[in-house]
């Protein structure tokens, strides 16, 4: 047994590689389903001009499959750090200064991240239970939203847990 796992590292250790793997998982499904959209833009905008038909619904498509796609990169993006933030007041400050700072806002951004993902699952319910559709296609939108709501609470979980990253003296 290493000392990790005596000390309990090894299934926090375990735990944050799985909430890693997600990450990746969710976005290379985001930019799957992006790759996707630009491939039905492109056919269904050939396809008005050469045709003069377009694709029923494109519109509809691409708004789901962006709603979508960003909260699923979202996660992978806050674990590398990758979010814009502007430390032009802060460039000379000691380092314990900019960590104790960043893990504030960290916290707030879950904070956000939970808010939103508790509003998308009351929208979600509400889209369910009365079975709204989009206009063209008549394409169930709650599903979307629950899934927006599913991934921007794990964003949630994500922020804490480059927040304690943060405490412990990682970046």
């Amino acid at each position: 047994m290493t000392s990790n796992e005596h000390d309990g590292a090894g299934p926090a250790r375990a735990a944050v590689d799985r909430v890693g793997a997600i990450a990746r998982t969710l976005a290379i499904f985001g930019g799957a389903l992006m790759l996707v959209t630009a491939v039905m833009v492109t056919l269904s905008v050939g396809g008005r001009w050469a045709l003069r038909s377009a694709i029923p619904g494109d519109f509809e498509l691409v708004q789901i499959a962006t709603a979508v796609a960003v909260f699923s990169f979202l996660p992978l993006c806050q674990l590398g750090r990758g979010n814009v933030f502007v430390d032009t007041f802060t460039l000379r400050a000691p380092d314990w200064f900019n960590r104790s700072l960043d893990m504030l806002w960290d916290l707030v951004y879950a904070g956000f991240a939970w808010l939103i993902a508790w509003r998308l699952a009351l929208g979600a319910y509400d889209a369910i239970s009365s079975k709204t559709s989009s206009m063209v296609l008549a394409f169930p939108i709650g599903w979307a939203i629950a899934a927006c709501a599913v991934m921007a609470a794990f964003l949630g979980l994500v922020t804490l847990l480059t927040m304690m990253k943060l405490g412990r003296g990682g970046r």
